[in-house]
């Protein structure tokens, strides 16, 4: 079979690198495309086309205003693509088809959003203690950015990235994940059809020590915008002693859901089933603990069981199908591994819990363990894949317990038809996003992020673009008398 070659873009220009490496098909285990992966100095290249571009008029000379109309006619691109970058992401990831052509569709409201924000970052004014000054603050681009993203949900995490950064009036150079990068690849050409200037946005793909390392200490750096694990998290802090470049990371979780006896337990259930089976677990915020009354357990993990066993898993580009394989086998490795765990420390397996047999590619059932221990390696471990752990709790400070006790802390979900008991959870939850009789709903207008192991910053909403900018304090001096000599005592 011939391999279907991708190309990375820096300073405007497309090209398939001095180096390349084979991506794989989770569907079928087998290599279907050639990636350029960019060494050290096409790195630096891209880092240097970036800052460059920040101080090109073709750029800096752009209104505020015209910033946002590149933006939005980017959102009109993505929106017409979506199905064919849905088709390239489903088949580099297998991440299936509905879940994929769903999210790039709605990825291109996060442009449209920070297109309209691109004329609205204000400086201040201040009424300073001088009667003959004024002072005020102006917001100016931060300058080059390195938006470091996953594989999964790319095209989305590098929208909450690139968006604000753009409005802002940065340059950017997107590193894609080695693992299924055709997506972003192919969204570079949009970002050339849409009309920005050369260098403005670079997009490149490779690995850690060349690409990732050099990306993220570059001294030509001034922001780094991360999402990924813990364990490169760090690396990536390491890597921004060199520039002092201001870092955002967006990290794992194990995010609890809690399921109190008065809850809708049809309702939960499906929330429960789209929080964890979903993207097959391989998602941030996979609700990957269940966290559940005791007196309904037995009712909920019966309902949970017979969904479980039901969902439709096979080819990711099928619309039929619900559940795909895990992108890589590495990750595949990863989940048999920490479930095998799990089970020697006592763990009790109520369904699924091992490969898919009879089909090649990296699928693993839906699994679901009964804990009563939570420190067991599938309560604090983030598995990224479609595994659930269920304990159970007897009241609500047992539950809090329970939902805080890891050092992950980026989303939860509460159930239950108890109005203040919701608030109280609300506050006593530590989590940056808490969903109340609902999962996994998301909006540009809405900030995300995480407390602890999952990370810092935020990003969406408001906010986010001021964070792609830096203030400048400017003093002018009203009158016309002249400045007293500093020397003469008075």
């Amino acid at each position: 079979m011939t391999l279907q070659r991708f190309e990375h873009l820096i300073d405007g220009r497309f090209s398939e690198g001095t180096e390349t490496f084979e991506s794989v098909d989770p569907a079928t285990g087998e290599p279907w495309a050639l990636m350029p992966a960019a060494t050290a100095e096409e790195t630096a290249e891209a880092v240097e086309a970036a800052h460059r571009a920040l101080h090109a008029p073709e750029w800096a000379g752009l209104t505020a205003g015209a910033r946002g109309k590149l933006l939005w006619k980017l959102a009109d691109l993505l929106a017409e693509k979506a199905p064919d970058l849905a088709r390239l992401e489903t088949r580099d990831t297998g991440k299936i088809i509905r879940e994929t052509g769903a999210q790039a569709g709605y990825t291109a409201e996060y442009y449209r959003y920070f297109a309209g924000l691109a004329d609205k970052v204000e400086g201040a004014h201040f009424l300073v203690d001088k009667p003959d000054m004024e002072a005020y603050a102006r917001r100016e681009p931060i300058g080059v950015v390195a938006a470091v993203v996953p594989w999964n949900s790319q095209l989305f995490l590098t929208a909450v990235k690139l968006g604000p950064a753009l409005a802002a009036g940065c340059t950017v150079v997107v590193k894609a994940s080695e693992d299924g990068p055709a997506p972003l690849l192919a969204f570079a050409r949009l970002i050339e059809a849409a009309g920005f200037p050369k260098g403005v946005v670079n997009v490149v793909t490779g690995f850690g020590p060349a690409c990732g390392a050099t990306l993220t200490s570059h001294p030509l750096v001034s922001r780094v915008a991360f999402t990924g694990g813990p364990a490169t998290a760090r690396q990536v802090v390491r890597n921004t002693a060199e520039n002092l470049a201001m870092t955002t990371l967006e990290l794992g979780g194990k995010s609890p859901v809690l399921v109190f006896d008065d809850a809708d337990v049809a309702s939960a259930a499906n929330a429960v089933v789209a929080g964890i089976f979903a993207a097959s677990g391989q998602s941030c915020v996979a609700g990957s603990r269940l966290l559940v009354q005791r007196g309904l357990k037995a009712e909920l993990l019966d309902a949970l069981k017979a969904k479980a066993e039901a969902v439709r898993v096979g080819d990711p580009q099928d619309a039929a199908t619900e559940m795909g394989p895990l992108a890589t086998r590495r990750q595949l490795e990863h989940v048999e591994r920490v479930v095998a765990r799990s089970q020697e420390q006592g763990a009790r397996l109520v369904t699924g819990g091992g490969r898919i047999e009879g089909r090649g590619g990296f699928y693993y059932q839906p699994t679901i363990l009964d804990c009563d221990d939570p420190g067991a390696a599938c309560v604090q471990e983030e598995l990224f894949g479609p595994v659930l752990s269920v304990l159970a709790f007897d009241d609500e400070a047992e539950a809090v317990r329970l939902a805080n006790g890891t050092g992950y802390g980026l989303a939860s979900g509460v159930f239950t038809r108890d109005l203040a008991r919701g608030h109280r959870l609300i506050r006593a939850l530590r989590a940056g996003v808490v969903w109340v009789n609902t999962y996994r709903a998301i909006s540009p207008i809405v900030p995300f992020g995480g407390y602890g192991l999952s990370g810092l910053g935020r990003e969406g909403g408001l906010q986010s673009v001021q964070d792609y900018t830096r203030t400048k304090s400017v003093w002018i001096r009203t009158s016309d008398d002249p400045i007293p000599d500093p020397f003469v005592m008075r």
